[in-house]
């Protein structure tokens, strides 16, 4: 989704957060990203930033552009005009909350009020729509509001394929291992029933999660107070009763009382509510689906969210019912069945922005009519592309989905709220089935254009790129500033807000198609627990425009009018309102206001014209370059010269055309027009036919002045002129002024901004910058201003390259910044005061502003050190003026590639992944594995497919990582997030999508790459030399250096030591890190910048081979052994080892077994290693159903091992320091150490036999004699080993537990856990549950119940 900006400075970090739904908030506020609370909304002028504003650029002279219609309505309407301005009367305040008047809604339905979008089908690509939000369960004539609600990303969804049948009690064990009762009304004639389960806060928004936590803390605290007051009473009342006593027994019976205390106060401390679980039952019905859900653990009472109390649901387009999980969270949510009851998805929304945009578009409100959205009788279809899993964050499966329900409903419209730059316009997978469904499915697609202003060139995609979707900028009118935003002062005309995007696009398209309100009180969940909100941004302009076209489409039907996407196009832009009579303003407000009213009469004059639209395509004469939908001159060389371009006109029929009724007949005689004569030269007529035709255009900007300047050519229909332009060749001409002067500067001096106003400049990068130093001062002002500065440089083949920051100025002072540039590109500096700051002020801000370029040339911008010991020469220049070359470069991650251990190709079910054209989607699963040595943070990255979900053309990159208890510890998409794990082994999986099975295929060997993060205090500091052999010798060290304009300097950038490489680096890996050359000059120290310049480059370093380990090759001096005794050792080795790998599968092979051990024992009496490995196997092997015979068959052999050692002499040993540099004495040493772990290992499984005997006997005349056996042998135990270690912990439990010391055996065993360095194990915490629900703690034993459900969960989710 779209963002509004964080910070004032864009960092790498803000990447994935472009995926925010498209209204947002571009400061880290306390409110949430994408919305601005109503109560809020006076701040909302100066803290909710959102980008936009129409002021027109210094020095720009107006001309005529081609438009039929007039200024937007006045700001005056239904308002009360006082001496102190604007004023708003009651119901022009409610109407200010849904603007519907500023589109000429108000004039169409009092022409025709049945036209208020009945019969119209809206498709909602978003979040996800709540269908119990007020206003969205009946439309204007009692029809259903929302016809269907699906989750297309699949975060909801529930593996079912799990079947049980119910016993004679008519309960089932769910998938969660709670018991439930079937409700006896359900019909279910196979008696089969689909079970699964899913944490519940994995359905919920963060916002809704974190209310939860706390409510249910807050109860849980209650309880943890309770026990803990409790266990407080019993150590005092022990106190007292054994005071004085010195009894060993009396001790540990304290520190039992002490554990538990502490054990509870820990509890509180680490509280980490992972929500509870929810069971899901389907089952078929005999008609169709059904599905209810058990939710008890959510409210914590067991009389409420019982399985047999819910009303059972079906999918909704069937029934169109939903259910909530409980009062406490006030969440709705739908079910949809897939896959023969295999496949359950539950559908909640992932933030409340799909809910607001639907109210926009289409909300009804019998009692609040004035409240209702601007097509309150149009019907919805919820397709949620905002994956639960990844915040609110888009995926490519989640689109292609969404564009497959689209085309299923036969909806009339889409309206999506997503989006986020480019780096090719007009290009992608998801872009390419778009346009299918535009053209040959007549659906009308409507999309924000982003709220990335002010500066140009950042719309994004798709709304503001794809010639197929209609991209929809931010309006703000006065009445919209009084009312929804509560300014003091509302501004005397309308404008486009700060932070909506501007065009045009790469390829010279106009980025933005036309205008509409920007901002809204609308519906919400009902899980906010309010009823509507403040929201504002181009997500909410695109179902403004989207709503008012729905009007169109229901008065085209009703008439009878031919519905298609182009003719409706062709309406709203040729008769859109003007909002400023600056022709570079276009840019900022597409063709302007829509005016709904108008665009119908546009309508019903057309109604017997072709369905056809005009695609441009646009080549530069002499050069072969890809075909292009403007012309756009951007820099300052294109601007010295004449320039011939080929345009190729080709009209677009829909797919269905006849080729003798339309095709065949078309012919069009349009006369040619251009916006200014004197600077672009064209034909005067053409004639076009189906098959197209192509004419030229002469661009001379040579003689036109620095800066924005924008023109269009147009065409005219010269049988029908009143139809307006029939297609239009956008032309964008950016002239950039050089600088002079060492260092080059630009100082712009007593700029005057008043509220919404921009200033826009376009300068020449020098060749040789790299980096800009800025200076701002503002004076003669009252109140505080708020200013967005932005800077753009458009590179072929890469996303905008943008800087911004949002600056507020609370009284006259002076700002630095300082931020990278490319030399020789042109950089647009944007600045702008935002809308609403200083609005009630007639002060204007006066604002000087420096701008100097700096600059350090090297001759490679990215190194790579090959992993031997040779440096790599860097050779630097100043092109610009004298700078300081003070070169620093850090290596602080690294990075290894993996392939996959395994691929798997699958075609997907069709019930919703098969496209309109009928072709199967097909999912690519490759799955890597990777180890960590130690704990770290890792990031996975697959540089083939991150970091564009628009522009790619495969739809899907979503990945997992997990462990081998299957519980997922992180997933992702296009924008991979860093994750914190403990040592272990983790499997990854990448699933890819495609129809194309080939292209899958050449994905099957994939290299993925596991990005860690290093340690500060591991960060490696390279070294620089003046001399090659510097990194060897030592010599030659390079520290720092002035530059001379034009003269080079050379260094050397030296490898890493070996002694700081980091541990456990596998060879082929990559250290990587930055490198600087500069330093910033003009700032002092005390501003919070970085003394280095902000221009950094990759520098990397390829981990080598591992050194060859030359101790292993010497062997043990040769007179010690004989080579007769060293064979024998050998051969008994191999026998022990083939002992352990020996299968017992089978009865015979357990006799065998049996058989082999009986020849060993004789042959090597009494040998430890031997003894110590049959114990090893017997343990390991397959319990028999005779457990008893099995735990003494341990004993006997753990018997055998102990007696084996001369403990004596063990200990003796042991006892021993021997000389560090005896060869032999170590040798000895390390073979005692050897011993000791087998005794003790012995020891220890001898006590867990003896234990599991005890718990075996039914009766409970357990012999003292056994007891004391158990006890001798733990205490034999903690002679060698501290039994309380991760590794010998578990037999410590078991006798505080037979002892009654419930407290002591929960801290060892916690400590187990705590300092247990590998992945969780089960039996651990299912001891520990079983401790704690011995004590009686069942609200400990519920929460940790709970976590089981994450550690341990009983399979993967589905993709």
């Amino acid at each position: 989704m779209w963002h509004l900006r964080g910070r004032s400075s864009v960092t790498a970090a803000a990447a994935a957060a472009l995926h925010k739904p498209v209204a947002h908030l571009r400061l880290l506020l306390a409110v949430s990203a994408w919305s601005v609370p109503a109560a809020a909304s006076n701040v909302a002028a100066a803290s909710t930033t959102t980008r936009g504003g129409p002021s027109p650029s210094a020095g720009v002279a107006p001309r005529a552009m081609p438009s039929s219609s007039s200024s937007p309505p006045s700001a005056a309407e239904g308002t009360t005009a006082a001496a102190g301005g604007f004023r708003l009367t009651e119901p022009s305040f409610l109407e200010s909350l849904m603007p519907k008047k500023e589109i000429g809604v108000d004039r169409f339905l009092a022409a025709h009020p049945e036209y208020d979008g009945r019969g119209a089908l809206i498709a909602i690509f978003d979040s996800g729509v709540d269908p119990a939000a007020a206003g969205l369960q009946t439309t204007s004539d009692g029809k259903p509001k929302i016809l269907d609600v699906i989750d297309c990303t699949g975060s909801g969804d529930v593996d079912t394929s799990k079947v049980v049948k119910a016993d004679d009690d008519g309960s089932i064990v769910g998938a969660s291992g709670t018991h439930l009762t079937i409700n006896p009304s359900w019909k279910n004639p196979s008696q089969e029933w689909h079970v699964g389960c899913k944490l519940v806060y994995e359905l919920f928004t963060d916002t809704l999660t974190s209310r939860l936590k706390k409510e249910r803390k807050k109860k849980w605290d209650e309880h943890n107070q309770e026990a803990i007051s409790e266990a407080l009473k019993q150590l005092n009342e022990f106190e007292k009763k054994h005071s004085k006593s010195d009894d060993a027994k009396q001790k540990m019976a304290r520190e039992d009382l002490q554990s538990r205390l502490e054990y509870l106060r820990k509890q509180a401390e680490g509280y980490d509510d992972r929500g509870p679980v929810i069971d899901i039952v389907a089952w078929h019905d005999g008609d169709v689906w059904r599905v209810a859900v058990d939710t008890q653990g959510l409210e914590g009472n067991k009389n409420c969210g019982k399985l047999a109390d819910f009303v059972p649901l079906t999918n909704y387009r069937l029934e169109r019912k939903f259910g909530i999980f409980s009062k406490l969270d006030a969440c709705s949510f739908v079910a949809n069945i897939y896959d023969d009851g295999n496949l359950v998805s539950i559908v909640t929304d992932c933030s409340p922005h799909a809910t607001h945009v639907a109210g926009i578009a289409a909300a009804f409100h019998p009692d609040e009519p004035l409240l209702n959205g601007v097509a309150p009788g149009a019907q919805l279809i919820s397709c949620k592309i905002g994956d639960t899993r990844l915040g609110s964050m888009e995926t490519g499966t989640g689109l292609v989905r969404a564009l497959i329900a689209a085309v299923e409903h036969k909806c009339d419209l889409i309206n999506m709220s997503y989006g986020e730059p480019t780096l090719l316009p007009d290009y992608g997978r998801f872009i390419d089935l778009a346009s299918e469904v535009v053209d040959k499915h007549r659906i009308i697609f409507i999309s924000s254009a982003g709220n990335n202003g002010p500066a140009l060139n950042t719309v994004g995609a798709p709304g503001g790129t794809s010639s197929s979707i209609i991209g929809v900028g931010a309006y703000v009118s006065p009445a919209m500033a009084a009312g929804a935003h509560c300014v003091v002062q509302a501004p005397a005309e309308g404008m486009e807000y700060t932070w909506s995007s501007r065009g045009p696009t790469a390829d010279g398209d106009l980025g933005v198609s036309i205008s509409a309100p920007g901002g809204a009180v609308a519906p919400v969940p009902t899980w906010t627990l309010q009823s509507r909100m403040l929201m504002n941004g181009t997500s909410m302009s695109s179902p403004s425009a989207c709503g008012g076209v729905a009007l169109l489409v229901s008065a085209m039907k009703a008439e009878g009018i031919p519905l298609s996407p182009y003719t409706v196009r062709k309406a709203i832009e040729n008769t859109a309102a003007s909002i400023s009579d600056v022709p570079e303003e276009k840019l900022t407000t597409g063709h302007g206001l829509l005016q709904v009213d108008r665009a119908f009469e546009y309508a019903q004059q057309a109604k017997e014209l072709p369905l056809v639209s005009y695609r441009i395509s646009i080549n530069q004469v002499g050069k072969p370059t890809s075909k292009l939908r403007g012309i756009y001159l951007r820099g300052s060389n294109t601007c010295r010269q004449t320039s011939e371009w080929t345009v190729q006109l080709d009209p677009k029929f829909h797919e269905d055309a006849s080729n003798m009724e339309q095709l065949v007949p078309f012919e069009e005689c349009l006369q040619l027009h251009s916006t200014d004569s004197s600077v672009i030269k064209i034909p005067e007529y053409i004639m076009v036919t189906n098959n197209g035709r192509t004419f030229n255009i002469v661009v001379n900007p040579v003689n036109i002045s620095s800066g924005l300047h924008y023109y269009e050519v147009y065409g005219i229909d010269c049988k029908a002129p009143w139809r307006g332009p029939i297609f239009r060749v956008p032309i964008t001409v950016i002239k950039p002024i050089a600088l002079s002067g060492e260092p080059p500067a630009l100082t712009l001096s007593n700029l005057s901004f008043k509220s919404g106003h921009i200033e826009r400049r376009f300068i020449n990068v020098p060749i040789g910058a790299s980096w800009v130093e800025v200076t701002m001062r503002t004076s003669a002002f009252d109140t505080p201003r708020r200013f967005f500065l932005d800077t753009v440089q458009i590179c072929p083949l890469k996303r905008p390259i943008k800087w911004e920051a949002v600056v507020t100025f609370s009284s006259p002072s002076l700002k630095n910044f300082s931020f990278p540039v490319e030399g020789g590109l042109t950089l647009e500096l944007s600045i702008a005061q935002f809308w609403s700051s200083g609005i009630a002020s007639h002060e204007p801000t006066c604002v000087d502003f420096e701008i100097v370029f700096h600059g350090i040339s090297v001759d490679q911008k990215i190194i790579g050190l090959d992993g031997s010991e040779a440096p790599v020469r860097v050779v630097a220049r100043s092109l610009l003026a004298s700078e300081r070359l003070v070169p620093v470069a850090t290596l602080n991650k690294v990075k290894t590639p993996y392939r996959p251990v395994e691929s798997n190709l699958c075609s997907l079910p069709p019930s919703r992944d098969r496209l309109p054209s009928g072709k199967q989607i097909i999912a690519l699963t490759l799955t890597y594995k990777f180890k960590l040595e130690d704990g770290a943070e890792i990031k996975p990255r697959v540089p083939l497919l991150n970091n564009r979900i628009y522009d790619n053309k495969f739809e899907s990159q979503y990945y997992r990582i997990s462990d081998s208890n299957k519980c997922v510890y992180s997933s992702g998409d296009v924008y991979p997030n860093y994750v914190k794990l403990s040592k272990g082994e983790y499997t990854l999986q990448l699933y890819i999508r495609h129809d194309n099975v080939q292209l899958l295929e050449k994905l099957k060997q994939l290299v993925l790459f596991i990005e860690r993060k290093l340690e500060k205090k591991d960060f490696i500091q390279l070294s620089f030399y003046s001399e090659p052999d510097g990194p060897t010798v030592g010599n030659g060290t390079f520290k720092s250096s002035i530059l001379v304009p034009g003269e080079p300097e050379a260094f050397y950038v030296g490898p890493p030591s070996r002694e700081k490489l980091p541990k456990n680096v596998l060879p082929g890996s990559v250290l990587v890190g930055s490198i600087t050359y500069g330093a910033v000059s003009s700032f002092s120290k005390k501003d919070d910048q970085n003394q280095h310049a902000p221009a950094s480059y990759s520098i990397s370093y390829l981990i080598p081979p591992s050194k060859v380990d030359n101790d292993k090759e010497k062997g043990v001096s040769s007179g010690r052994k004989s080579i007769s005794e060293r064979l024998d050792d050998e051969v008994r080795d191999t026998k022990i080892k083939f002992l352990s790998g020996f299968n017992q599968e089978t009865e015979d092979d357990k006799s065998s077994w049996t058989a082999l051990v009986a020849s060993l024992k004789p042959e090597y009496p009494k040998y430890t290693p031997l003894l110590a490995k049959i114990l090893e196997c017997i343990v390991q092997k397959a319990t028999s159903d005779d457990k008893f015979s099995h735990q003494k068959e341990i004993i006997a052999a753990a018997d055998e091992v102990v007696d084996s050692i001369d403990k004596e002499d063990l200990a003796k040993s042991l006892s021993l320091k021997p000389d560090p540099e005896d060869e032999e004495a170590q040798k000895n040493k390390k073979k005692m150490e050897e011993t000791r772990d087998q005794l003790a290992d012995a020891l220890y499984q001898k006590g867990l036999a003896l234990a599991e005997i005890e718990s075996l006997k039914t009766d409970e005349s357990t012999e003292a004699s056994a007891k004391d056996v158990f006890e001798e042998n733990y205490k034999e135990l903690i002679k060698w080993v501290d039994a309380k270690t991760t590794k010998y912990g578990s037999l410590t439990v078991l006798r505080e537990r037979r002892c009654g010391r419930l407290g002591t055996a929960l801290k060892v065993l916690n400590d187990m856990i705590q300092d247990d360095s590998e992945q969780p194990k089960k039996r651990l915490y299912d001891l520990k549950i079983q401790l704690i629900e011995e004590i009686g703690w069942v609200h400990v034993s519920a929460y940790e119940k709970q976590w089981m459900h994450v550690r341990f969960p009983p399979s993967l989710p589905p993709f």
